[in-house]
């Protein structure tokens, strides 16, 4: 059995969840999904930051300690993924004593292998990222994720030798073409390590300055720096060095947004190499969704809240959207009117309906029972052959982080299926008697239609567990209603004749946008 480890990005606690983390959750766990169909023995790792400047000034401005104002943001991520299906194995938190036991760990390693030093230094500190820019790396003077002008800081500190372990990684990266996903965040990570501008990586803060954050083995009066802890979470959460979990999963892959690629593709490489422990698989890179042509911010009041989304639309169907609207890798827009039409045109048009009309006429041609076919002619067979064709490609699509074009590839087969039917015309055979024909076409539709159902499950969980029960193939609580998928591209077996299925289904009733509010029709 092979592992699969996969992590999102732990969230910073200094606001409150929005649409941005929500999606990284969200493909995330439908990654995890993914590999439980294909037999895999997975670990699923999300968590929160605790530590630094920013989560301070929070604190402070709310009138609470840090560890208040943190306890009460964390328990708002731990809330939202319960309400989004998402079936994490493990929730970490920064502040918690193990993890902080493995940082200092950590830390104590690399500086053991001469990696770290002390030494004055002066540079650009901005608050927003909570690190140190050296003039090469400004953009006309500013920060160029916050644009705006950092404060020059001159203090003493301990520096870790990235530098010592640049030359490395770029090699790495060439030689690894997939080690980074898509290419052109690869791209990205290669012009960082080409460009000179990298140097040695600033990693405490002195006690005088900042007390919230996790105390140097070697020097209390400083604490880490809270990407350098952060980051460290990848392998705390896995019982470094002891736990049998870190031999079990580890290297894992990680998921970010496209705003932290530097820390992962650059800084944590080069970590993991001093601390003498192999580098993680992948890399996956997604962007950003945009509302109203700009990336979610409070100061443009553009935030979307998933809770409200998933409430008024339907969970399965706004994980759905999520998966289907964005390139991975690519901006995305998000808005309503998106979503709806997505909703309607695939959702309820296309799978809704032949779900509605396969199961009616079932229930009044057979009983709602699966009949037994006859001999497959030229129109069944090249049917059975579009649903392998499509099941395979979605395997290897979504193996790949190609999730739009994964579901693109099923929903060829859900459109064929409705043409098939139009095509057949099921209700003709019926009249005219031809229950051999009649018994051949329903159950090529009700075995095409369990294939895709089985395909939904890591994206929708919920709403496949409906289509399979209403097939007659109900799935176990949780658990994957299948742990190899790839098999079910080999063949077009389907269900055993006589099995009872519904005779009926709703599952996505349209919606019309009145007044703008969503009204299911």
């Amino acid at each position: 059995m092979n592992s699969f480890f996969l992590t999102t990005p732990i969230y910073y606690v200094n606001a409150r969840p929005h649409l941005g983390h929500a999606y990284s959750t969200i493909v995330a766990d439908s990654v995890v999904r993914f590999h439980k169909m294909l037999g895999d023995d997975t670990f699923f790792l999300t968590g929160t930051d605790e530590h630094g400047d920013k989560i301070v000034q929070a604190a402070e401005k709310g009138g609470r300690s840090p560890q208040k104002f943190v306890d009460e943001i964390s328990a708002r991520f731990q809330s939202l993924w319960a309400q989004l299906g998402i079936a994490n194995d493990r929730f970490i938190r920064t502040t918690e004593p193990g993890h902080k036991r493995v940082v200092q760990t950590f830390l104590q390693r690399v500086h053991d292998a001469g990696d770290i030093y002390f030494g004055a230094f002066g540079g650009h500190y901005c608050y927003g990222c909570e690190r140190f820019y050296t003039e090469k790396e400004l953009e006309n003077g500013l920060c160029p994720q916050h644009r705006t002008r950092p404060e020059f800081i001159s203090e003493k500190n301990y520096f870790f030798r990235m530098s010592k372990y640049l030359p490395w990684l770029k090699s790495y990266v060439e030689e690894h073409e997939d080690f980074i996903r898509p290419r052109r965040y690869r791209a990205e990570a290669l012009a960082m390590l080409e460009a000179g501008a990298l140097e040695d990586l600033c990693i405490s803060r002195p006690k005088t300055r900042l007390q919230w954050g996790i105390e140097l083995p070697f020097d209390k009066d400083y604490v880490c720096y809270v990407w350098f802890d952060a980051l460290i979470n990848y392998i705390s959460a896995l019982g470094w060095p002891d736990d049998q979990n870190f031999a079990r999963y580890w290297p894992g892959e990680h998921l970010v947004a496209k705003d932290i690629l530097k820390p992962h593709a650059v800084f944590w490489p080069a970590m993991l190499k001093s601390a003498g422990l192999p580098v993680y698989g992948h890399l996956n890179v997604h962007g950003y969704w945009l509302v109203r042509e700009a990336k979610m911010s409070k100061t443009l009041g553009n935030i979307i809240e998933p809770v409200e989304m998933s409430r008024r639309f339907g969970l399965s169907a706004f994980r759905y959207f999520l998966l289907r609207e964005m390139r991975f890798g690519e901006d995305a827009r998000f808005s309503e009117e998106a979503l709806v039409k997505r909703i309607n045109a695939d959702l309820s048009n296309d799978l809704g309906n032949l779900f509605s009309r396969v199961l009616s006429m079932t229930a009044k041609y057979f009983g709602s029972r699966v009949p037994e076919p006859s001999v497959f002619l030229q129109e069944d067979e090249a049917i059975a052959e579009l649903c392998l064709h499509s099941l395979q490609n979605f395997v290897r699509l979504f193996g790949g982080m190609r999730f739009d074009a994964a579901l693109e590839s099923l929903w060829e087969t859900v459109r064929a299926l409705n043409k098939y039917v139009d095509r057949q015309t099921p209700w003709m055979l019926y009249k005219q008697g031809d229950t051999a024909r009649l018994a051949t076409v329903m159950y090529v539709l009700l075995t095409a239609m369990r294939k895709t159902a089985l395909c939904l499950w890591p994206i929708m969980p919920d709403a496949s567990r409906q289509m399979l029960e209403q097939l007659g193939s109900p799935a176990v609580g949780n658990a994957p209603p299948v742990t190899a998928l790839g098999e079910e591209g080999i063949s077009f077996d389907g269900p055993s004749p006589g099995t009872i299925v519904a005779a009926a289904s709703n599952l996505f009733p349209r919606i019309e946008m009145k007044k703008d509010t969503p009204q299911k029709t």
